[in-house]
């Protein structure tokens, strides 16, 4: 019998207290509920993506197919593909950005975090 793992990769999105945005690395852990009461799934890309911009909630972003560098206000990018979860929580200011690392398709789920609602995401601290 295959051991489950306890952790899924995760790379969080934030705001700083100047209202930029920056990440981190880190993980959530396997078999919690998330208190959620809808999800959306995509497949398109609107060009107005690609440029800076806020997440529009605090949500869930599970990468289905694609791999997508991101890039935050430092100039810093991160990669996401499927395995890595995207925590998007830089709400406010300029917000990120990205772009196709290979192809030209990005399928996604979107899960919105309510209001109050726990991400369960655990950073890597070095």
């Amino acid at each position: 019998m295959n051991e489950t793992p306890e952790f899924i990769p995760a790379i969080r999105l934030m705001n700083t207290p100047d209202g930029r945005s920056t990440f981190e690395t880190g993980k959530l852990p396997v078999l919690k509920t998330i208190s959620t009461s809808s999800f959306r799934i995509s497949n398109t890309v609107e060009e107005w993506e690609k440029s800076d911009h806020p997440a529009p909630r605090k949500q869930y972003v599970v990468t289905v197919k694609g791999k997508i560098r991101f890039k935050v206000s430092s100039g810093k990018t991160f990669l996401i593909e499927p395995g890595i979860i995207l925590l998007a929580e830089d709400v406010e200011g300029k917000g990120h950005s990205w772009e196709f690392e290979e192809g030209e398709t990005w399928e996604r789920l979107y899960i919105p975090i309510p209001d109050h609602g726990e991400s369960f995401f655990i950073p890597d601290y070095k």
